[in-house]
């Protein structure tokens, strides 16, 4: 069995759902979900990464482990590769980035995720995606898109819809880019120490740097369709449906 670590990188700030970590679900808060639900996988330790003292004090109340990390953080990637650092991770371990904002994201792809990058030779990263399945969905920027080589190795990602529909191309290879990776330790060092690169300032994507440091991402089908992530009040609103929906 692979051995990994997850990271769940937590801030305070958001510019459309400031506070969401901290935000109510079903009388906890949402990095409680995310953490419980990251604690069911393989993994062999489990860290919330933060730089909020409240997000700190709720993680512990809730039985997380949690590290301190600087406030200049520009992405939850520099925060998980402040931790590689400190603790001295080895180059091959891995490591899997849970975003803070996934209550409800399967523990069965977080150990997906990890066995993807371990059993796949030349790969820096890997992540999961799953079919698109509206037009809607196509044409979402807030929906990110991946088009893959024919090895399964990331071409591109981008908010906008890609491919381009011309031909009307077959549904099945629309793929939907899920924010979850796995690292090997080296790289995300690495990849925390380059500047932002040109493709990733245009799309907002920190995973275009990997692709313009010429990093190989695995990417696959993911074994279970995850809700949306939380990045507005709707979707808060949305999880919270189904929380009680479930409780009941």
């Amino acid at each position: 069995m692979t051995d990994f670590i997850v990271v769940i990188p937590a801030r305070y700030g958001s510019s459309r759902l400031p506070g969401k970590a901290l935000a109510d679900i079903g009388g906890r808060p949402m990095i409680a979900w995310v953490h419980e639900q990251a604690r069911r996988c393989a993994a062999s330790d489990v860290i919330v990464a933060t730089d909020d003292a409240r997000i700190a004090a709720a993680c512990r109340e809730h039985g997380a482990r949690v590290e301190m990390t600087a406030a200049g953080h520009a992405s939850g990637t520099d925060r998980i590769a402040e931790l590689a650092r400190r603790f001295g991770w080895d180059d091959e371990q891995i490591v899997v980035n849970v975003q803070g904002d996934e209550p409800l994201l399967p523990p069965k792809l977080v150990s997906q995720v990890a066995e993807l990058l371990a059993r796949t030779p030349g790969a820096d990263i890997a992540t999961l995606t799953t079919e698109v399945r509206s037009e809607d969905e196509f044409r979402d920027r807030n929906m990110v898109k991946v088009v893959t080589d024919r090895d399964g190795f990331a071409l591109y990602f981008s908010r906008a819809p890609i491919p381009h529909r011309s031909a009307g191309p077959p549904a099945n290879i629309l793929r939907r880019h899920i924010g979850i990776y796995a690292y090997r330790a080296g790289r995300l060092k690495a990849l925390s120490a380059a500047p932002p690169s040109p493709l990733e300032r245009e799309e907002r994507l920190e995973q275009l740097r990997a692709l313009e440091l010429g990093y190989r991402i695995a990417v696959a089908d993911a074994v279970d369709t995850p809700p949306r992530g939380v990045d507005t009040q709707e979707d808060l609103e949305a999880i919270r449906a189904i929380v009680k929906s479930r409780s009941t």
